[in-house]
């Protein structure tokens, strides 16, 4: 028997939130940075499982599982306007559409490259819905093609190393001769600190009531409705794609207002982390070291597949590299780390069109995986 009962609910929601808690702090600290929260909440909470300390399956993962993850899409999703992103992304938007491609060549290329076994299809399509959005591109698709919490534990851990030396390659690519030299930049603009600085606090969002709970609101709604819908169809599985049309549905009907909002995507990454916390929980540690390494390789094919049809479109499109990179940013690791490697790399112009590719890959990035999955399938 566990230290803590499955039935404990409080208990329960302290491990879970305290990890989410957790994880949000180490994305903050310098060790975070370089490997990412995710990743500490998952490995944290597997430990406290298979040490005994919590149960494996619980009411309250059921809960966080069946119904928070759900929330948390909209959430996520309602500031996803595609005539702004359109209209603010300028040229970057075209170097997106060639690294979507470029991720699907990616798992396409690694599916037949590697034995991933009968899971095989089932992370290339999530690993393309993650590398073309984001993490909830990732889970989403996980959901729609029924991977178990195990087989989505090993793909999310290995998938978040992935990006984490996606990061650092697309940071150092600047720096190389070789490839400056063939696809030279023009993008020279510096940002001082007080820039810099001014950039960080534009992200930052304040927290107003009536904001969040009339977001909180609108996500059950919406999620009330897929819900419905996928049972008059009887197509429940498609519930999180339902749930991820009307959401863009109402963005893009109502985008002044969405955008008016404050405070309701880190409401939804509060949801995303106690449900990697969850995740980590109910895994066997046995199992995911039998599956990660393998699906660790797989990623790492996808990022140099993608990297070099990216980088090779540059050179015959003539397309600047700053544009590459960041476009390249947008779809592997999503819209905050492209701003970041923008600011830092002094390419001002290139901060809001990197933001909003990231934004649009959230929109595309779960249609696609599932598409890539039923294609290999």
């Amino acid at each position: 028997m566990p230290l803590i009962s499955a039935d404990n609910i409080f208990a329960m929601g302290t491990v879970l939130i305290g990890l989410a808690y957790f994880g949000f702090w180490i994305d903050n600290h310098p060790i975070g940075k370089k490997t990412s929260g995710v990743v500490w909440v998952l490995v944290l909470a597997m430990l406290l499982s298979n040490f005994r300390v919590i149960p494996y399956t619980s009411p309250a993962y059921d809960f966080v599982g069946g119904y928070m993850v759900s929330l948390a899409i909209p959430l996520l999703l309602f500031k996803a306007d595609i005539r702004r992103i359109f209209r603010e992304s300028g040229k970057v938007i075209v170097t997106f559409f060639i690294a979507t491609v470029a991720t699907v060549a990616g798992a396409i290329i690694g599916f037949f490259l590697l034995d991933l076994g009968d899971v095989g299809a089932k992370v290339a399509g999530a690993y393309t819905g993650g590398y073309v959005g984001g993490a909830v591109n990732l889970l989403a698709v996980s959901q729609v093609v029924e991977m178990t919490e195990a087989e989505f534990t090993a793909a999310i851990s290995a998938s978040s190393m992935v990006s984490i030396l996606a990061l650092m390659t697309l940071i150092a690519i600047p720096t190389i001769r070789l490839i400056t030299r063939f696809i030279p930049t023009h993008f020279s603009d510096t940002i001082d600190e007080a820039e810099k600085q001014k950039l960080k606090d534009s992200t930052r969002s304040k927290v107003y009531l009536r904001h969040l709970t009339g977001a909180l609101a609108l996500s059950f709604g919406i999620c009330a409705i897929s819900g419905a819908i996928g049972d008059a169809i009887g197509q429940t599985q498609y519930n999180i794609l339902f749930v991820t049309i009307l959401t863009i549905v109402v963005a893009n009907i109502f985008p002044a207002a969405m955008d008016r909002l404050e405070g309701e995507f880190e409401l939804g990454m509060i949801f995303m982390y106690v449900f990697f916390a969850m995740v980590g929980s109910s895994t066997d540690a046995t199992a995911f070291l039998d599956t990660s390494l393998v699906l660790f390789f797989y990623g790492m094919t996808i990022i140099i597949v993608h990297l070099l049809i990216v980088l090779g479109a540059a050179r015959l499109l003539k397309i600047d590299l700053a544009e590459a990179i960041v476009a390249s940013g947008a779809a592997l690791v999503g819209p905050a780390p492209t701003a970041a490697i923008a600011i830092t790399q002094g390419w001002r112009s290139l901060v809001t069109p990197g933001i909003m590719c990231g934004i649009f890959g959230y929109v595309i990035g779960t249609f696609v995986g599932v598409a890539v999955t039923k294609f290999l399938a």
